[in-house]
């Protein structure tokens, strides 16, 4: 069968009278996955193409359908998609948490709002988002040196009391080990140089493993035809779902940063020793030509990360080898000249307080971060005014407001670890200095945003409460001359209500990202300023002013160690346990839909292997059988639906008919990525395929109709299903008919009978090109 339909991809259609009345149903299921049983509701099942992370089965009965196509002439065969391996599969997916800032970091990329001939604006936005996951990449290998070399390093072994509580450290300490050969500053950091070291490695390691899974499988070919339109959305643009080029680039410019960074961290404090009055000239002469180097590198690295963007318009079968080899050996060359330099003999050279230019890099850094947010916000702004959609969230600010989320994650991660393993290494807080003043400043923060958020979500809180009282009588209405049952009224009602918060969140993002830029600014301020902790900064201010400080300080330490607790706990149970996983995997599912444009170690993009695994197997069956194909897609699987659709030809596209239930389309992607699922791309997806019809309940909190203008609204939308099914016990449904939300819509008469709809619909024969512009045809 298969080798027919590789014939048919080259050759065209092959099919006969006796295979052109076969209907082919592909259902693709949604987040958190399940198994082909469940989809195609029976325990025999049969993995018809595809491996182990993503295949399609059908029932075994229906393997040979294609032969004998009279005997499933009362339904459609049904094949199941089953993707859910591509976000949750074997245990390393545990390590994705910890590049959970860099993928938020990726998602800005793709919430730039729609604009239409302002090309040099659009790149410059993607350039600042691809700025903002390099200083995500430097903050995390530099929270790395700060618990390695600084407070391990520099402070404890450089500390009696501590090395001798840690007698692991012992060999590193002068005392303890009466000065041995490791005890020197500078050897001590080049030792302990191997954690930002290995950490880096590991990124490039995990960065490179699912490029070669994901980034490398190659879209379905096709020849661009007379009535082919991108212009509408990129989505369908031949080489989107192929970044293989732009991840290599960029994963060798991370790679390095990282590696320049610890360098930098070993050297700096070797070169400020030398730099005294009277240091020794040659090694003064050798650090500067080192940190030189060490510049012009991270100059090529900026070049890299700033020369190009994605390319889409065709499929880039390039790779800069030489680039993607050189730039990362260079800077781990070096890496270790500069261990060797710090390592130098250095008499009188002893360790105290912190580690110098710590907290310059971290302010740094901050400052940066939030120039290029500030920045990114404007271009935002002005492309949201070339073509205003007043359904884009925070009106065209989505993309800066979550790019700073990442940056308060990446903090927020880079605090917590720092003040762990200082509470930890001195527990009695009087051995060390502790890290940088500014790590505090930022944890003190956390409880005051913790305090705007309650207060936000007490006011959505009661916004939801008042709806519920509306929905309480809207709820009769809608089972008319059923008994009443208040408390099943008030079930319905409270589920309905729920379910609107889901349009709240760009209030939330809003409120949570201002908050975090007035807050962060501050605390930048505050360490700047005063150099000492929020506690000891107010010491000499009004007692409540005072309190206050310390109060702050001493939950926001609290609640950073808690949170970095539970990072561990969750990391280490999605490690060992497959349903932990499965949990987190929902996670990747909304947030790992997108190519990496902007961060080369975020996790990997499963579309760029769903979608052409979708895209190759509508096209290939419908050209070899010439018959029906309804896609029929759940939840996430309604984008990656769509998204195949867009990468088909116009006339395989013109033989497809798509069916959604519980999408995402509108209500979230809509409104967070207008530029790709924007009404404009969603209306000329209704137009190219041959119909469309979506399904959703009240009671979704994730699904909602499509809201297209005009006639293609109704052509689309069905009018919002009922549930549950049957308000009390009645003859059919003798049981109380649970409230399913976003589940089991298969359940509902309507999804059988919509199907029904799209098949008879659809025409076995080839459809002749369709005229631009020309609207779908009506469903009804």
């Amino acid at each position: 069968m298969e080798r027919a339909q590789e014939r048919a991809l080259t050759d065209g259609p092959a099919h006969g009278p006796e295979t052109s009345g076969i209907a082919l149903e592909l259902l693709v299921h949604g987040v958190g996955g399940t198994t082909p049983q469940e989809m195609l509701g029976d325990p025999r099942t049969v993995r018809i193409t595809g491996d182990d992370t993503a295949a399609v089965f059908r029932r075994a009965e229906d393997v040979d359908a294609e032969d004998g196509p009279r005997d499933h002439r009362g339904g459609p065969v049904q094949e199941a998609y089953v993707w859910c391996n591509l976000t949750s599969g074997n245990s390393t997916r545990a390590l994705w948490l910890l590049l959970l800032p860099f993928m938020v970091a990726n998602l800005a990329h793709w919430m730039r709002p729609t604009a239409r001939g302002r090309e040099r604006t659009v790149r410059s936005y993607g350039l600042l988002v691809r700025l903002v996951g390099l200083t995500l990449t430097v903050l995390l290998v530099a929270a790395a040196c700060e618990v390695a070399l600084d407070l391990a390093a520099w402070q404890c072994a450089g500390t009696r009391a501590c090395a001798e509580r840690h007698t692991w450290l012992g060999f590193l300490s002068p005392q303890v080990s009466h000065d041995a050969w490791w005890s020197r500053p500078g050897r001590r950091l080049s030792l302990a140089a191997v954690v930002p070291v290995a950490l880096t490695g590991l990124l490039w390691y995990l960065s490179h493993r699912t490029w070669s899974a994901y980034e490398s499988q190659q879209p379905l070919p096709h020849r661009p035809e007379p009535d082919e339109d991108t212009a509408q959305t990129s989505l369908g643009r031949p080489g989107f779902w192929y970044g293989r080029r732009l991840v290599a680039r960029l994963r060798a410019a991370h790679t390095a940063a990282g590696l320049l960074t610890v360098a930098a961290a070993v050297a700096s404090a070797a070169l400020r020793f030398d730099h005294r009055p009277g240091g020794p000239a040659v090694l003064v002469i050798l650090g500067l030509l080192l940190f030189a180097a060490l510049g012009a590198t991270g100059v090529v690295g900026l070049w890299v990360v700033c020369r190009r963007g994605r390319s889409e318009n065709r499929l880039d079968q390039e790779l800069d080898t030489r680039l993607v080899r050189r730039l990362p050996l260079a800077a781990l060359v070096l890496l270790l000249f500069a261990a060797v330099y710090a390592g130098w003999e250095r008499p009188g050279w002893e360790s105290a307080g912190r580690l110098p230019g710590g907290g310059t890099t971290f302010g740094g850094l901050a400052l940066i971060q939030g120039a290029l947010v500030v920045t990114l916000a404007v271009i935002a702004r002005r492309l949201h005014r070339t073509r205003p959609d007043p359904r884009a969230a925070l009106r065209g600010l989505s993309g800066p407001a979550v790019a700073l989320l990442a940056c308060a994650l990446g903090g927020l991660m880079s605090g917590g670890v720092a003040q762990r393993v200082a509470d930890w290494l001195d527990g009695t807080g009087t051995f060390l200095a502790g890290p940088p003043v500014l790590l505090t400043w930022q944890a003190s923060v956390i409880p005051v945003l913790l305090l705007v958020l309650l207060v936000l979500g007490a006011g959505l809180g009661r916004r939801a409460w008042l709806l519920r009282r509306t929905e309480l009588g809207e709820v009769p209405l809608d089972y008319p001359g059923e008994p009443q049952d208040p408390s099943r009224t008030r079930a319905i009602a409270t589920t309905r209500a729920m379910a609107t918060l889901t349009d709240r969140t760009p209030l939330v993002v809003a409120v949570t990202s201002a908050t975090t830029l007035l807050l962060g600014a501050g605390a930048v301020a505050g360490a700047t300023f005063t150099g000492q902790a929020p506690g000891a900064a107010a010491r000499h201010a009004h007692a409540f002013v005072h309190g206050a400080a310390q109060t702050v300080q001493a939950l926001g330490s609290w609640l950073i160690g808690l949170g970095f607790l539970l990072f561990v706990t969750w990391g280490r149970r999605a490690y060992k346990d497959a349903s932990a996983r499965r949990t987190i995997g929902i996670l990747w599912d909304v947030g790992t839909f997108w190519p990496r444009a902007a961060h080369p170690f975020a996790p990997p993009c499963y579309a760029e292997r769903a979608v052409p695994d979708l895209t190759w197997r509508m096209a290939t069956w419908t050209r070899a059988t010439g018959g029906r194909l309804v896609i029929s897609g759940h939840s996430q699987g309604s984008v990656l639906a769509a998204a195949a659709a867009w990468q088909l030809t116009p006339s395989d596209r013109g033989r497809v008919a798509l069916l959604t239930y519980g999408s995402p389309l509108e209500r979230l992607y809509g409104r967070w990525f207008p530029a790709h699922f924007g009404p404009a791309a969603l209306s000329s997806l209704h137009r190219e395929v041959d119909c469309w019809r979506n399904l959703h309940r009240l009671t979704d909190p994730i699904g909602g109709p499509m809201r297209l203008t005009g006639d293609c609204g109704p052509e689309v939308d069905r009018p919002p299903l009922q549930d549950p099914l049957a308000y009390g016990r009645t003859a059919r449904n003798p049981l109380p008919a649970p409230i399913l939300g976003h589940c089991d819509y298969q359940a509902d008469p309507a999804f059988a009978e919509e199907r029904e709809r799209l098949l008879a619909r659809l025409h076995p024969d080839v459809p002749p090109p369709r005229p631009q512009g020309e609207p779908g045809r009506s469903s009804a």
